[in-house]
């Protein structure tokens, strides 16, 4: 006797009235249930013996659950099983509470019959606690073969990541594509090992949340190179000036001389109460001003071209408004947590651009969010690059001046 057996009783005492079950079917929800019941593929074999000596396919109360086969029969329809080892396994079905020993006084298998010939009292083994558990034990079983779709499906999205990050990794190395691409190799051979060989769940979808982040930081660095170059190609091309007489609205810009690595023609944004020229273009109510603790050349540019070329980011300002620099950069603040953006990412950002910036970067992604998959793998970029001397914000604003279709005006 154990407290299992006693549990597996009073489970058994509370059959509905009416509840009946094809056993077969039934031992296939079991079989699928095998794990969560706690049996072994061998003590199955046992069960299946047991229920072939039940006379009906549907399990019912009203026609009794008590088989009763003698320790020869049962042996034979287990396989053979030798007598020891069927000990065993029914004693391991009955703590797994899915049937109960109904002994009689000499401890002997048997039924007593009344005078009709029907069966009137029983000793054996009592298949009441799968009627009993009859919804449990389906539930278990939708359950295992949910848990085994989902891990396949996991397995092979992960199998596809892998094989896609691999063909990008050898494409941005057979190209001469910029960055370190050895470092990312080794960081995906590290994900790779660190799959055990019988990956559960877990560990599946733990290991593609990681190779699909890293897929996507690989795209966004080889669209940011394609967009690069395209820009660079056309660059030269642009030749706008404009000359407003508002001083925190300017339509248009030349930033052309701004990809020359080492150009200092203007010192960042931090004031806007002066003129200056940029470019031989007159920029009225404009005073340049470099943070201090900022290096690099990155050129700033003034408010309201920044606004003009990003007009969502207004949205999250101080009162829905941007009216100054602190104010954008306030937005931008809100705009980085929303988009997933770390503080130590977007802190990078201000020490390599200044924060002027770097929230006019966060602006632009903001504006251009549904192209791009990972805000803050796409900002680490743009940082690395900026402390490389390689990003100049100018044709970014420019592009997005030209997609929200900003008016021109030459400058006279």
């Amino acid at each position: 006797m154990s407290f299992a057996m006693l549990a597996a009783q009073q489970i058994a005492e509370k059959i509905e009235p009416g509840v009946i079950r094809d056993k077969w079917k039934l031992f296939r929800a079991i079989c699928e249930a095998r794990p969560a019941l706690g049996v072994t593929d061998r003590a199955l074999t046992v069960l299946d013996a047991l229920l072939t000596f039940y006379p009906d396919n549907e399990l019912s109360e009203e026609r009794g659950l008590i088989v009763f086969p003698s320790n020869a029969q049962l042996s034979i329809r287990a396989r053979g099983m030798t007598a020891a080892t069927l000990r065993r396994h029914l004693a391991g079905l009955v703590e797994a509470g899915l049937i109960i020993r109904k002994d009689s006084a000499n401890g002997k298998r048997y039924a007593r019959r009344d005078g009709a010939g029907d069966v009137s009292e029983a000793f054996g083994f009592s298949l009441a606690p799968l009627l009993a558990r009859a919804q449990e034990i389906e539930a278990l079983a939708a359950q295992a073969i949910a848990d085994r779709e989902r891990l396949r499906a996991t397995r092979e999205r992960l199998t596809i990541c892998r094989r896609d990050v691999a063909k990008l990794i050898n494409m941005a190395a057979e190209e001469g594509a910029a960055g370190d691409w050895e470092m990312i190799a080794a960081m995906f051979r590290e994900i790779v090992a660190r799959i055990p060989r019988a990956a559960g769940i877990e560990h599946l979808s733990s290991a593609l949340d990681e190779m699909s982040l890293l897929r996507e930081e690989i795209i966004n660095r080889l669209e940011t190179q394609t967009k690069t170059s395209k820009i660079d190609a056309n660059e030269s091309q642009i030749e706008r000036h404009i000359q407003n007489s508002n001083p925190e609205s300017i339509s248009d810009f030349e930033p052309a001389s701004e990809m020359k690595q080492g150009a200092n023609l203007v010192d960042r944004a931090a004031t806007l109460d002066g003129d200056v020229k940029v470019s031989g273009v007159e920029v009225r109510g404009w005073k340049p001003n470099r943070p201090t603790g900022v290096s690099g050349d990155l050129k700033s540019f003034p408010l309201g071209m920044v606004l003009q070329a990003c007009p969502q980011i207004a949205d999250y300002g101080p009162g829905g408004r941007i009216e100054k620099w602190r104010d954008l950069m306030s937005a931008a603040v809100v705009v980085r947590t929303m988009l997933g953006v770390s503080p130590s990412v977007y802190q990078d950002a201000c020490l390599a651009m200044g924060p002027e910036n770097a929230a006019t970067v966060m602006a632009c992604i903001l504006e251009r969010g549904g192209h791009i998959n990972s805000a803050g793998g796409y900002l680490r970029d743009l940082t690395r690059r900026t402390e490389a001397g390689e990003f100049a914000i100018g044709p970014m604003l420019m592009a997005l001046m030209r997609l929200n279709g900003t008016p021109s005006r030459k400058a006279s």
